[in-house]
């Protein structure tokens, strides 16, 4: 089930990507406030779980956001709009915005609901991740 909604995901992505190859980057806006049943979370995960989140990264996220974040991986470059630089978006952004739309995507992008499909310990080791990005 999880590998076939990640291969739907990269498939829509990837038609995506072909019909419009002329996207301008994405600056990062006012962010919307966190629901209540988000707000307050922060990562209970340390340092170590940067490598793991690596992999998870890879495996899920970089087809559109590339290899280091910038909203540049191969999907991602003709999308409208254009996946977030997450290096910029996590020094305004807090954990649980984060958790929050990685966990529920958000209306009208790419960007798809990741709960259900993803643990909770491998969004926060995302999150690690991210927050290791340059």
């Amino acid at each position: 089930m999880k590998k076939t909604l990640l291969f739907l995901f990269i498939a829509t992505a990837l038609t995506l990507a072909a019909c419009n190859s002329s996207v301008q980057p994405q600056t990062i806006a006012t962010l919307a406030p966190v629901p209540d049943e988000y707000a307050g979370k922060t990562n209970p995960l340390g340092t170590d779980a940067v490598s793991a989140g690596a992999a998870v990264f890879k495996t899920n996220c970089e087809v559109c956001h590339g290899p280091q974040g910038h909203g540049d991986g191969p999907a991602g470059t003709s999308l409208d709009p254009a996946p977030k630089n997450l290096p910029e978006l996590t020094k305004v952004a807090t954990d649980d915005y984060l958790f929050w739309r990685i966990s529920t995507g958000k209306d009208g992008t790419a960007m798809v609901a990741w709960k259900g499909i993803l643990t909770d310990e491998q969004i926060w080791q995302i999150i690690s991740y991210i927050h290791a990005l340059e």
